[in-house]
This record gives structure tokens, sequence and C-alpha cells, in this order.
């Protein structure tokens, strides 16, 4: 999916990103690769010195026998620049690569095909081009769809206006256009595995030609189609296309207007998730850009849907939902379970860094673990090597398996992204470890089902002054439904904590924020009776509940914050209520704070990540 790209070519979108020959070990990208053989000197490399954290030293005084084997340096080593593609290299960047590829011919139906779609809603008209205005631009962009097992499908070829170009108040005004959010979806499947709802998916095929559009804009012909009897003419856009400011927006609002006319509401908590009530029946519709989730309990309405668009739009149905968004959805409708997966993406993340082949790491991050701004480079050599390591490039690869799917990782990924700017060499040996747990948890799925009750259950957490650059807290929360965690958060509080009453006082301040949010949109679903109930957040400080509870006067919190007691207003009003939690059993504990792999695996499956092994 699009999003896959976007968050795989994070900071380095569209280009190479060069590594030059790096001297110190411990920049170096774990590998299999063995193209030369040296010896090792008997110094121990800085990487070596980092993995003592695994080890530990039996006496420092002793000096250590030294394995006088021959080792194989990784092949990073071999090459004086390194060129690492975070494009795919099989995909054309341009109409003259396209016509001179192997797939020069599915490239060419794909242009047609893209074309016919444009001729069919009418985009534009050829005229002669104006005095007073400067058409855009265009361009050919090419992708390869595939399926959840990495294997090609569809050849897509895509004209896209040069947007840029615009100019803001002439061209274009508002550009902004929703999006279902991930917790939405989550909460959703989760609710669907518990009734056992159809889950059926459909894509808009060229969704945004379906946008109409106000100003005046003009465009280029499209490159290789230009037509010879008027190549000095240019085209009059009458619809919205691919690459506008204004594009989504247009696309958004003409699907709303169709959706709306069919007797879909939509949310008041979520603009794109939206409701049909027909008697008992009940048909949900997610809309994600151009990707559609259609859930309920009735075949008949949801066809009825289904016919719909497809009347108002032209449509691809997917049938039953098994591929969204880079997510893999498996199910078991007999033990009514539905399971979430990113390893295909996963396995992409880990082979563009290198990092497939490399040891497998127990946990996120080693219990105990500190990173800190005196950890960045001192010298402008130091900075100058850390720059040709792909640092933020890594980190939003890790973030959208983390968003989507991966709770796990959020307290990692929260303490290593805050040195984007001018990472050193620790911070990349922590993301390293990142990538080397995920190497050992790619398979592992986020499940929903087995719970007797559909109960939205929260737990909150705080570590106290973790950041030792500033001496701030480190918030932490998770929301169960259905066995598996629906909404999440690892974050660095806005304000230094006083105590560790405060830091979690404030912790579960913004937790409640949280947790009104998802009571309020499920009960505009209407399908989850516990809804109506006050949800529940467990937290292990006694005195943070009782702050939350009483509005008690006491010296060391007159301080606090005003935004903070927002929630005993929650509690107060019923929407809410906070309870004791033994800390063993805090299921936020590891968003806060490093754990060792015993507890942390305890908390992993709490959440509802866990390997399904009868899933291949």
């Amino acid at each position: 999916s699009f999003l896959e790209k976007e968050f795989l070519s994070k900071e380095v979108s569209g280009r190479k990103v060069e590594l030059d020959e790096v001297i110190e070990p411990s920049l170096e990208l774990e590998s299999s690769a063995a193209p030369e053989i040296v010896p090792v000197p008997p110094a121990p490399t800085i990487e070596e010195a980092n993995d003592k954290d695994h080890e530990a030293s039996d006496d420092a005084a002793t000096e250590r026998r030294r394995s006088t084997r021959s080792r194989a340096p990784p092949e990073w080593y071999g090459n004086p620049v390194l060129t690492v593609l975070l494009v795919e290299d099989s995909e054309p960047t341009n109409y003259e690569e396209a016509m001179m590829s192997p797939d020069s011919e599915k490239w060419l139906e794909a242009m047609k095909s893209e074309l016919g779609s444009m001729s069919e809603n009418q985009v534009w008209t050829l005229v002669d081009p104006p005095s007073d205005r400067k058409a855009v631009e265009c361009k050919w962009i090419f992708k390869k769809k595939t399926d959840a097992d990495g294997n090609v499908t569809v050849y897509k070829a895509r004209l896209v206006a040069k947007g840029f170009r615009q100019v803001q108040g002439v061209d274009y005004d508002e550009t902004f256009s929703p999006v279902a959010m991930f917790k939405s979806i989550r909460i959703l499947l989760a609710i669907a595995a518990f009734h056992d709802y159809e889950i059926w998916q459909m894509d808009v095929k060229t969704a945004f030609l379906n946008g109409n559009i106000d100003e005046e804009l003009y465009m280029m012909q499209p490159e290789g189609f230009v037509d010879p009897k008027d190549a000095d003419k240019v085209c009059k856009l009458q619809r919205s296309i691919y690459g506008l400011k204004q594009a989504s927006r247009s696309w958004n609002l003409r699907f709303d207007q169709v959706i709306k006319s069919f007797g879909f509401v939509p949310n008041c908590y979520e603009a794109c998730i939206y409701k049909k009530v027909s008697g008992s029946s009940v048909t949900f519709l997610v809309l994600y850009v151009d990707d559609i989730l259609i859930i309920g309990n009735d075949i008949n309405m949801l066809n009825d849907v289904k016919s719909y668009l497809n009347k108002c739009f032209s449509m691809k149905d997917l049938g039953e939902a098994a591929y969204i968004l880079g997510i893999k959805i498996y199910r078991d409708r007999q033990r009514r379970l539905i399971a979430l997966s990113q390893s295909t993406y996963l396995d992409k993340v880990l082979k563009r860094f290198r990092m497939d082949k490399a040891k497998k790491g127990s946990v996120p991050m080693l219990s105990g673990k500190i990173l800190s701004k005196a950890q960045c480079p001192a010298t402008v050599n130091d900075r100058e090597a850390m720059s040709k390591v792909p640092y933020a490039s890594a980190i939003g690869s890790i973030m959208y398996a983390m968003l989507c799917t991966r709770p796990d990782v959020s307290n990692a990924l929260s303490l290593t992204s805050r040195y984007q700017s001018d990472p050193g060499v620790e911070h990349w040996t922590a993301v390293k470890n990142i990538l080397k747990y995920l190497n050992r948890t790619k398979e592992m799925f986020l499940v929903y089902g087995g719970d007797e009750q559909l109960v939205v259950k929260g737990y909150v957490d705080a570590s106290f002054d973790t950041d030792k650059d500033d001496s701030k807290s480190q918030t932490g929360y998770v929301y169960i439904l259905n066995g598996g965690a629906v909404s999440w958060r690892s974050c660095k509080q806005s304000v230094i904590a006083g105590s560790t009453v405060e830091a979690e006082y404030m912790a579960a301040a913004e937790a409640s924020s949280e947790g009104v949010w998802i009571r309020n949109f499920i009960t505009e679903l209407g399908v989850v009776p516990s809804a109506l109930d006050p949800l529940e957040i467990l937290c292990d400080n006694t005195g943070a509940i009782a702050l939350a509870k009483e509005p008690r006067y006491h010296p060391k919190t007159k301080h606090i914050n005003r935004k903070f007691h927002i929630i005993r207003d929650y509690i107060a009003d019923g929407d809410l209520k906070i309870s004791k939690v033994h800390t063993d059993l805090n299921v936020a504990d590891p968003l806060t704070k490093p754990l060792p792999r015993v507890k942390h695996d305890q908390h992993l499956s709490a959440m509802g990540v866990r390997l399904l092994p009868d899933v291949n």
C-alpha cells in the first residue's frame, strides 16, 4: 500500500542514501555475507563492548582469552562506498525507464488503462493555452501492487499532476481530508470478531478522479500520449486528478455526499466511519482514502451496499478482507478470532537495512538501557560518519509497524526517535536492537477474540524521571478490547513531575482523555452495551488514584497543571472509573521502560501480541 512506501522511504524518499565506509565497527550493519577473510586484532571492538549488556564479565581484572579464529567482516567493509536503495529497484521512475524495462508492455497497458479511466470520468478537455494562467506539468508514477505474500498482482500506472506548482488562493484553497484512524479500525475488527460479523473489502479505482473542483486549472498533456493533431493544446481539468493539492479533499467530499444519500450516518467521533441500521441489521463502512471495509451482520444488506457503490463509482470487489494497508488479516470464525500481522512489511524493512540475517534480539531495548544527548557525536568526524547512517529512515519504517500492530516496540521507539537530528553510535545500536527484536517476533499477530464479554479495559503507568536530559517522566497506556490492544501510547510527559505520584497522576490524566474518546466512539457504534457503563482504567499507584478520586489539597500537589485535573471531571460525570492493579499485572508497564524478557513476554501476551501456531 502507499502507506508502506511512505514509511519505508521516510526522510529519504525517492533517492539513494550512500553510506561511506565507516572505520568504527560500532556503525556496522549486521550481515551474513563474507566477501573477504581478515584476521581480528586482539583488542575488543566497540560493538563487543556494547554487547556486554547481554553477558556479564567474570572478572574485570582478568585478561580475557581471545579467539584466534579468522572472522569474516560484513560486506560493507569490502567496498569504499555502500549504496542502499530505499526505493524498489524494479519500479521505473519515469516514462522512459518504463518503456525500456522488460515489463514495458505491462506498463504501457497500465498507462492506457489509466487514461481510459480519465476518459470515462471526463477529467479534462483539450483547449488552447490561456494567456493569464500557466498549465501545471504532470508525470507518470509506476507501482507494483503485491499480495500478503509479496507476489506482484497488479502493474499500476498513475498520471500525477505536479501540484507543488499550484498557487494557494488561485489554484486551490482548503486541502484537509480525513481518513479513518488505525485505532478505529482495530476497535471495529475486535467487535466483528466477537459478534462474528462479515468483513468485506472494496477498492475504488482512480478514486481522486471522482472529485469535483471549483477552480480553473490547466495541465500539460501526458508524456507519451500527446495528441499529434492538437500538440500545442493543454488539458483543462473538469475533475480532480492525483497530485493536485485539493485532490484528496475533493474525493472525500464527493464520497461523503454519495454515501450519506444511501442512508449512512458518519460517526460523530470519527468522520470516516459510517453506520447504517435497518431493524436488527447493522452495517459499518470504513473509508481510508480509496480502501473500503464493509462490516455487518446481514449479507443481503452488505450486497446492497456493494451494488450501490458499484453504481456510483468504478469499484474493485476484493471479497472477504484479507490484506489492507499493508496488514494481513487472518480469521478463524470457528474460534471467533481475528489476527493482524505485518510480517511481509517487516521482512521488507529488515532487508532494506540488512538486518534479516542478524542475530535475533530478545527484547526491544535492554533493561536498564539509558539514552541521552551526551551520547551524540562529539566531533565533526563522528558526526560526519553518523550522517551516513539511515537513522531517521529506520525510525520511520519501524513506526508504521508500531502504529498498526506492534505496541510492544512503542517505548523503545519513543526513546530512540528523540535523537533523529543528531544520533550517536549508542542511539544507532539501540535502533538496531529494535530491528533484531522484530526479526525474532515478525511472525507474531495482534489477536482479537476469546473474551466472554465485550468490555474495554485500560491500563496506565508512568516511569519517573527517565529522561536524563530534562528529567521528564515517561507515560504509557494501553486499552484492551476482546483480548487485544486497540489503542496505545508511549510518550515523554510535557512537564517535569516532582514525584512518582505526580508522574502517575499526569499519566492517568492523559490516558483518561483517550478513554473518554473510546467510550464515546463505541457508544455511537451502538453494538457494545457495556459502553454505557463507566470505562475502567487500572493504575498501580495508590496516591495517583486518591488524587483522581478526591480533590483533596496537599502542599506537594498544589502546583500540578490544571489541565491534568480533567480526570476528576471524567470520574465525577461517570465516564470513567479508576481502580488499583498490582504492578506485576499492569499491562502498560512495558510502555514506560525496558523490561527483562520474562516480564516483557508476559505483558506482550496480555496485549494480544502472540504467535498463532496453526497459521502458516
